[in-house]
Formats: structure tokens, C-alpha cells, sequence
């Protein structure tokens, strides 16, 4: 290597000059040395003369060879060092750009079951100033961590898979029961002791199907069963009631008169089952619920508002947060020690059938809830069953009338006057348009239980022509529960009410499940109940 501004004569002709200078100084020397001495000792001293010019001469050649050589090695050193600074740099800029993009696309990749070739790829295209040994390092060190990767997701998915085959088994086992416990109910409705139990295990049972549908959604599958029909909103509003715990404490406000296709359903009953469960649980509990559901643009808004204490910003933003990690998230990994369940089943919903949650203040002091649910979701057809917790089809078959009663004795409980004052918890009108206990077959709330839980009893349909009492007026008095009843006022006592063939509001829900039992328009109305039983029923 040449110093800018010098020429390779130049450096050549150094060498040279550092060789013959010396020779030609020792020749001249010895030279002037023998002009000067005497003619006896002038051959000794040229002879003296011409050995020193010669082992000069020969120490300056061998100097100036090996200054030669040296000059070569400071240049090939200096290329090999520059050589080393370039491939130092070459491979920094590959690990730094592993570290910054290459992994994060290298565990995607491995993650959603790319192949090795595609995984490698990115890899064969390293900067060329690296080393060859180092490109081939480097791609032995990202294969090794895409088969890692690759491993971890098939455990994860094994893991998976097994939380689902779990989940399933647990929601068959809640279907069975539920299907026994329906049986019972209509076998033994006329003992309010045991109609009491069979409420509250339903409801437990309801519950815990809740349950295994979250365990089914956090693992990616669907949260329960697939429902092929439209379901009234109304009707699917109130099956989200019907799995929390507290739903006596909830409002359930006029919704409009719309239908959710039925792959919507259940993923909707869910995701405001998990809402009102929320709220209920983190609001006092003498304060109510109020669950509505109102048109917009993009959809139906389901607004969901409690009494609380509210958020404040911090846990609001911690909240959406939790929303927005379970939008994205994949698997149980991702889960705190001590995870709020709730937002991460939310975030699951949300990111599979493209709901919109929102957390605001209410205006009653604690938090308003608002969900979106897209407009795809939703026909105007319509519905051609009930979803859980109502218990009967849209279009109930209508029972044969009753023959006139006679008298008897006056019912020792459950007798339906105008003083008794037990109505319905949600308003006297329905959200369709008629009114809340005028349908056939209705199911009507007489009083309840000690434990606060309704007592179902059935009105029979008019015969045609006639309409139906209003509520609030005297109806007549149920079957006697004793000798104990005495007569009632100004009227003979009525003879006891035949018995009903148990299981007919059940063959009348599986028949309009099938298909089989007639439609909702050919009742002329919907039919829903409006009473606060069927909010405590959950069928899974």
C-alpha cells in the first residue's frame, strides 16, 4: 500500500538509493584513502577499502530487502485488517437486524405453521460482507430457534386442544343435566319445595356452563352450542341474564324488534353475560342493573350500566388494555397470576366475530358498557325460537280451554286475586308491541318462594272470541293445596283444576326447535314472557 500522493517509481527507487549510497561512500572513501597514504601501505588500505565497500554493500542490499518485506507485511496487514472491519460491521448489521425484525418474523412464522424453507428464507439474504462461516452460523442458530418455536406451538396447541375436549365434555355433561332438570321441573311444578330446588340447581347449572363456554373461548374454540335459526334479540338479551349469578338486578329495558343469526348467538349471549356479571359483581347490591339495546349505524349498541363506584382513568385504560391483550393473544401465556378472565374472554369475542366494547362513566355513577355488535349479525325475520333461560318456543301451541270450575275450596296458596300484587319484573308491556302476560300459554309468576325464587304457573288460553283478563283483576283461584283454604268471598268454591300432562311446554320448545311446531306468525305475536322466572333458567 501507497501513501496518497506517492508514485510507485518513487517507492521503488528508495530502496534502491538506501543500497547503492552506502557503497558508493565507502568506495569513494577507501579511494581518498589510498591517493593519501604512502606507496608501501596503499594496497593494504585499498585492499581494507574494497572489503568494507563490499560488506557495506552487502548490508545495505540485505537491508533493503528487508525493508522490502516488511513495507509488504505492513500492507497485507493493513488489508487484513481492513478486510476484519468490514466483516465486524457486516455481521453486526445482520445481528441487529435479527434482533430487531429477523426473530420477531421468525417466531410469527413458526407460530401460525409456516414452513422451514419460507422461515429461512430472509436469512439467505445477509449482507455479503459477512463472513461466509458467520451466514451459515447464523442460519444454523435460526433454525434452531424456529424448531423450538415450531415445538412450543404444538405443545400449546396440544394444551389447547385438550382445555376444548375438556370444555365439551363439561358442556355435554350441562346439556344432559339441563334436559333432567326440565323434566323435573314439569313433573314436580306443583310442589313448590321442590320446584324451589330444582330452580336454583338449574340456575348453578347455568353457571357452571358458563364456566366451561369460557374455558372453550380462551382456547380459541366457539363458546358453546351452534344455534342454525334467528333468535329474537329480546329473547338472547335475556339468556345473557340467565347466566350470572345476581339477575334479579337487572333492567332489562324495550330493545327493537330484531332477530340475531344463529351463529351470533351464542358468542352474543356470552359476551353480555360476561358485561352484566361484571357489573352486578362490582356494583352494591340494593342497586340495579339496566341492560338496553338501541340501533346505530354500524349496528346494535347493548348498553350495559351499573351503580358502582366507577373507574377511574388509570383502571379505565388498564381495562382496555386487558381488552385489546386478549384481542391479540393466543394463548394461556399471555394470562397474569391473577387474571381478570372476564376482559380476556371479551377481547376473544371481540377479535372472532368483530365486536366493538367501549368503557365509559355512567350517569349513575359507575360504569356504562356499550358493545357493538355488527349490523351482519342481525335479520328481520322472524324468530323462530328463544334462546337460554325463556324455556318455550316463539309460537307456543296453544293448550286446549279449560272446562268451567266449579265450586270448591278456595287454594291455600297461590291463589291469584287483584290484592295480591305480584307481577312482572320487567314492566307489564312486551317489547313487541302487546302486552307482557297476554300470550298463549304465558307463564305466569303467582307468588314465590322463601328463597325469593318464582313459582311458575300456567294461564290457560282463552277460548276464541274471548279476551283475556287484564293484569291486576281477580283471577280465579288455583288448586286447593289443603283442607286448611277456606271458601272465597262471594263465590262458590271451585272445583279442583284437571292435571296438566307434564312436559308440554318442553314438547312445545323441542317442537319449534325442530321446526315441527307452528310459527311464530301464525300466533299472532311473539309470545315472550316478561317474567322474572325464565331469567333464572339457563339451558345450555
Amino acid at each position: 500500500m501507497h501513501r496518497a500522493g506517492s508514485s510507485p517509481d518513487r517507492g521503488r527507487t528508495t530502496p534502491l538509493l538506501g543500497w547503492l549510497l552506502p557503497t558508493a561512500v565507502m568506495t569513494a572513501a577507501a579511494a581518498v584513502a589510498g591517493v593519501v597514504v604512502d606507496a608501501g601501505a596503499r594496497a593494504e588500505v585499498v585492499g581494507c577499502g574494497a572489503t568494507g565497500t563490499v560488506l557495506v554493500a552487502v548490508v545495505a542490499a540485505e537491508s533493503a530487502r528487508r525493508g522490502r518485506a516488511l513495507t509488504a507485511l505492513r500492507e497485507q496487514s493493513t488489508r487484513q485488517v481492513d478486510d476484519l472491519k468490514r466483516q465486524l460491521a457486516g455481521q453486526e448489521r445482520e445481528i441487529e437486524r435479527m434482533a430487531s425484525t429477523g426473530l420477531d418474523i421468525l417466531v410469527a412464522g413458526a407460530r401460525y405453521g409456516s414452513s422451514m424453507d419460507v422461515l429461512l428464507k430472509p436469512f439467505e439474504q445477509t449482507d455479503t460482507a459477512a463472513s461466509p462461516k458467520f451466514r451459515k452460523n447464523l442460519r444454523t442458530v435460526a433454525r434452531g430457534i424456529a424448531i423450538a418455536v415450531d415445538d412450543e406451538v404444538s405443545r400449546r396447541d396440544s394444551a389447547e386442544r385438550a382445555f376444548v375436549n375438556i370444555a365439551r365434555r363439561v358442556q355435554a355433561i350441562i346439556h344432559r343435566q339441563a334436559k333432567d332438570l326440565r323434566e323435573m321441573e314439569d313433573r314436580h311444578g306443583n310442589d313448590p319445595a321442590v320446584f324451589d330446588d330444582l330452580l336454583r340447581l338449574d340456575h348453578g347449572n347455568a353457571l357452571t356452563g358458563r364456566l366451561a363456554d369460557s374455558i372453550a373461548v380462551l382456547s380459541g374454540a366457539r363458546p358453546g352450542r351452534q344455534w342454525t335459526r334467528p333468535i329474537a334479540l329480546y329473547s338472547v338479551l335475556r339468556g345473557g341474564m340467565s347466566r350470572i349469578l345476581e339477575y334479579q338486578r337487572v333492567d332489562l329495558h324495550p330493545v327493537p324488534q330484531l332477530s340475531v343469526t344463529g351463529p351470533a348467538v351464542e358468542p352474543l349471549i356470552h359476551a353480555v353475560a360476561e358485561i352484566l356479571d361484571n357489573a352486578t359483581r362490582y356494583s352494591p347490591p340494593q342497586t340495579h342493573v339496566h341492560l338496553s339495546a338501541s340501533e346505530v349505524q354500524s349496528g346494535i349498541a347493548i348498553e350495559i350500566e351499573d351503580g358502582g363506584l366507577g373507574l377511574s382513568d388509570e383502571a379505565r385504560t388498564r381495562a382496555e388494555r386487558a381488552i385489546r391483550d386478549g384481542m391479540v393473544s393466543k394463548d394461556f401465556d399471555d394470562l397474569t397470576e391473577s387474571p381478570r378472565l372476564g376482559f380476556a374472554i371479551l377481547g376473544r369475542l371481540c377479535q372472532a366475530y368483530g365486536f366493538q366494547l367501549s368503557l365509559r362513566r355512567s350517569a349513575y355513577g359507575g360504569v356504562r358498557a356499550v358493545l357493538i355488535v355488527p349490523q351482519d349479525m342481525f335479520t328481520t325475520a322472524p324468530p323462530t325460537g328463544r334462546a337460554h333461560g325463556i324455556g318455550a318456543v316463539s309460537g307456543p301451541r296453544p293448550l286446549p280451554p279449560e272446562p268451567p270450575r266449579t265450586a270448591g275450596p278456595a287454594p291455600a296458596w297461590g291463589a291469584r286475586t287483584a290484592s295480591a300484587g305480584v307481577g312482572p319484573s320487567y314492566g307489564s308491556t312486551s317489547p313487541w308491541g302487546g302486552p307482557g302476560g297476554g300470550g298463549d300459554d304465558e307463564v305466569i309468576v303467582t307468588e314465590r318462594t322463601p328463597n325469593g325464587l318464582p313459582q311458575r304457573r300456567r294461564h290457560a288460553p282463552a277460548p276464541r272470541g274471548f279476551a283475556a283478563p287484564p293484569r291486576g283483576t281477580a283471577q280465579p283461584p288455583g288448586p286447593a293445596a289443603g283442607p286448611t283454604a277456606g271458601p272465597a268471598a262471594g263465590a262458590a268454591a271451585p272445583a279442583p283444576r284437571p292435571q296438566k300432562e307434564p312436559g308440554l311446554w318442553l314438547e312445545a320448545f323441542m317442537d319449534g326447535y325442530k321446526g315441527t311446531g307452528p310459527s311464530a306468525g301464525s300466533s299472532g305475536r311473539t309470545g315472550f314472557q316478561t317474567s322474572e322466572e325464565t331469567a333464572g333458567k339457563g339451558e345450555q
